[in-house]
Formats: C-alpha cells, structure tokens, sequence
C-alpha cells in the first residue's frame, strides 16, 4: 500500500504523514528535498537555479521511491512525484523563473520515470488558503522557508487547486482550516475514519 500526501508549503504533509504512519503502522517516508544542495541557492535566486533544483529534486525522488518498490513495504511519503511535475516546475516557468526549454526537458525526464514508477494506491490532498499556510510556515519557522515570495505561494496554491480538480487517481481532500489534525485527537480521528473508507473501497476494486 502505497499513500502519498501533497500539499503547499506549509500545508501540514510532515506532520500528517508521520501522524498516520505511527497509526497504520507503516512505513513514514519523508521527500529527500531537503537534501537537494540547490536549495539555499535556489530560495536565494529562483531564476539561476531553478532548474537545477527541479532536475536535483525528480533524480532523488526516482532514486527513494524505486528502492521503496523493491521492499515490497506499505509506506506513507509526504510528496508525490506529481507535486514537483504539475505545480512547482510550470509554476516556475509561469513566473519567469525557468524557461520554456528547461521545462520541456524536466517534462520528459518526469514523463519517463512516471511511467517506470508505481503510483500511490491514495492520494492525500492537504488544502488550505494563503493566509493559513503562511501562519504555519511563521509557526514552525525554518530559515530556508523565511524568505518565500507571497506571489510565489499563492500562484502554487491556484496550481494546486487545478491539478486537483483533474487528478484522475483516488484523492482525499483535507482542508487544513476545517481539520486541525496536529493538535486536535478528533480531528485527527476524523481523517482516519475518511481514509478507512477509502481504503475499503480500494480493495473492492
């Protein structure tokens, strides 16, 4: 079993997917993002290195998730491939921070890992308004996220709400205003019960 949760930043993916994970008892799974050595650089000048970044960021993931694969483990990952794909790297492109040719050539580099790699049996989609997300970023304070465009955050949240309303596989919505499953036991409870029947449903297929 597969589960992988998207969302903006600042939307919650660490915390629910941990949260679920120790529930399941699954395997929690956190993006190598952090690990990427563009970051600093990128969040200091999006333009120069922005592609780098994106190219960084698709190897690692091909690389967890296909050593993921081969242990045959059920595991929860607080990413999916499509976050980068569909919202983040046109996002770039969109605001003039990568051109059109380094897109077309990440574009095939996904395509081709897409078709190679399994797809998450459920899709968690953690959404939320500018507003709340930019109080959970000031929250949990980390340096690399202070200097973060308001522009650029919400022009990722209207890509995110596209790549929703066309996402083809199983998706759950949770919006982060109406579930605070961090501090909140019953709200918490409330997403597991939505996930239980959505898993019931799986295996009716």
């Amino acid at each position: 079993m597969q589960i992988a949760i998207s969302g903006n930043i600042g939307a919650g993916k660490t915390e629910l997917t941990r949260l679920l994970a120790k529930h399941y008892g699954y395997r929690p799974i956190y993006g190598p993002n952090e690990e990427n050595p563009y970051l600093n650089s990128f969040y200091e000048d999006m333009r120069r290195w922005s592609f780098n970044m994106m190219v960084h960021s698709l190897y690692a993931n091909i690389k967890q998730l296909s050593e993921l694969q081969a242990t045959g483990e059920s595991f929860i990952r607080d990413r999916s491939l499509y976050d980068d794909a569909y919202v983040f790297a046109p996002n770039l492109q969109g605001m003039g921070l990568m051109t059109t040719r380094d897109l077309n050539t990440y574009t095939k580099l996904f395509e081709m890992a897409y078709s190679l790699l399994p797809k998450p049996d459920l899709l968690i989609y953690l959404r939320g308004d500018v507003p709340s997300l930019v109080r959970h970023i000031q929250k949990r304070g980390r340096e690399l996220e202070s200097s973060i465009r308001l522009d650029y955050l919400t022009n990722l949240n209207n890509r995110y709400e596209t790549w929703a309303e066309n996402y083809e596989g199983k998706m759950l919505t949770v919006d982060i205003d109406e579930y605070d499953f961090v501090d909140d036991r019953e709200d918490l409870g409330r997403i597991i019960n939505r996930i239980d029947a959505e898993f019931n449903s799986l295996f009716k297929q």
